[in-house]
């Protein structure tokens, strides 16, 4: 166990080093978006590790039966500790180990004590409700596109899901990835699927700050926003995982310990519109319709597209093995202008949405 801890160490101090590495350089080549197609990552979804699984549900679901007890077990304690800027040294980095931490031990099990308690009268007060909805479609790629089918027949696209190419040159071989590449192209004739979820933990949290307030406590108004915000996690967690072993069920014997799931090892991925895979926060409007997310939950999108309640997640289910997190990185003027006509959205505000990501002044 110590040694699985200091490789994972290792690995998150060279992948930070990677990250500002790449961000400072300033010099850094790219390909043309053509040249990145070229070289995109290309499955053979006809071979039997490839195949889609044919979901056992398909349409949309909401679901609010979650027991809190089941949502408190998938908390991953380590973003808390971030939020309270607490970070132990190796061997105490990660939770439970912080508490040995000479620095920050004992803060950290302060911290985390009053976090239980806190917990506690959320699940004796039913103080928060928790609320998912789940949306499973027949769906197809198309370049570096997804389209959304009405239904099997796959006579009528409904939706189209926009995603974005990597750019910026490697030193190796490795592929130029786009969300599309993890599925089936509509040319090759195989049936693939698309999923996407919004969940929230979020209602009921107003009324616990607002009795905060009442009491001047404003350290129990960061407590109550950062474990609402740790729950709409953990819930995102439960929910990929009943996603894969029941409502698409590509993964029906799958059986893994919390720590194996909070280091993802397990097959699919679900990225969130506004995150490395697919910086583009517009996108979230596609599944907002698509699943009627507003009207069967009351989890709302604001006019800058963050979710309301604050404590909500929300993504895109990948179910193939081979799908995986990347980060687009930086993208040039080509891509830009391509993916705004794709969206048939104006350039300029296409510039202004996906500003942090492109390799030029706008």
């Amino acid at each position: 166990e110590n040694r699985d801890d200091f490789v994972q160490d290792i690995k998150d101090q060279y992948t930070e080093l990677r990250e500002e590495f790449y961000t400072n350089l300033e010099d850094r080549k790219y390909l043309t978006l053509e040249e990145a197609r070229k070289k995109a990552c290309v499955l053979d979804f006809t071979l039997p590790e490839n195949t889609p699984f044919t979901p056992n549900f398909l349409g949309t679901k909401v679901i609010d039966d979650f027991a809190f007890d089941d949502i408190l077990e998938a908390i991953d304690w380590n973003p808390f500790f971030q939020t309270w800027q607490l970070r132990g040294r190796y061997p105490n980095r990660g939770y439970p180990k912080i508490f040995n931490d000479e620095t920050v031990g004992e803060e950290a099990k302060k911290l985390f004590d009053d976090a239980q308690k806190m917990l506690a009268q959320f699940k004796e007060k039913k103080s928060l409700k928790m609320v998912a909805i789940v949306g499973i479609y027949p769906a197809n790629s198309e370049g570096d596109d997804i389209v959304v089918y009405k239904d099997e027949t796959r006579a009528e696209v409904t939706h189209t899901f926009y995603t974005l190419r990597q750019q910026a040159e490697k030193d190796n071989d490795e592929p130029y990835m786009a969300l599309s590449d993890f599925v089936a192209p509509a040319s090759s004739g195989v049936k693939d699927y698309l999923g996407m979820f919004a969940c929230s933990s979020g209602f009921g949290l107003e009324d616990v700050i607002e009795d905060c307030r009442k009491g001047h406590d404003d350290y129990g108004i960061i407590m109550a926003e950062a474990l609402a915000d740790r729950l709409a996690e953990a819930i995102a967690e439960v929910l990929h995982q009943r996603v894969r072993k029941d409502l698409w069920g590509y993964a029906s014997d799958e059986s893994m310990s919390l720590s194996d799931l909070l280091k993802v090892k397990y097959d699919g991925i679900r990225p969130a519109p506004g995150y490395p895979s697919q910086p583009d926060h517009t996108e979230k409007l596609a599944m907002w319709d698509i699943m009627s997310a507003e009207a069967k939950t009351n989890i709302k999108l604001t006019e800058s597209l963050a979710m309301l309640p604050a404590a909500s997640v929300s993504g895109l289910y990948f179910g193939g093995k081979n799908s995986q997190y990347f980060s687009v990185g930086k993208i040039c003027k080509d891509q830009l202008a391509d993916y705004a006509v794709r969206k048939k959205m104006d350039i300029k505000e296409c510039e202004r949405w996906l500003s942090h990501s492109l390799n030029y002044e706008p």
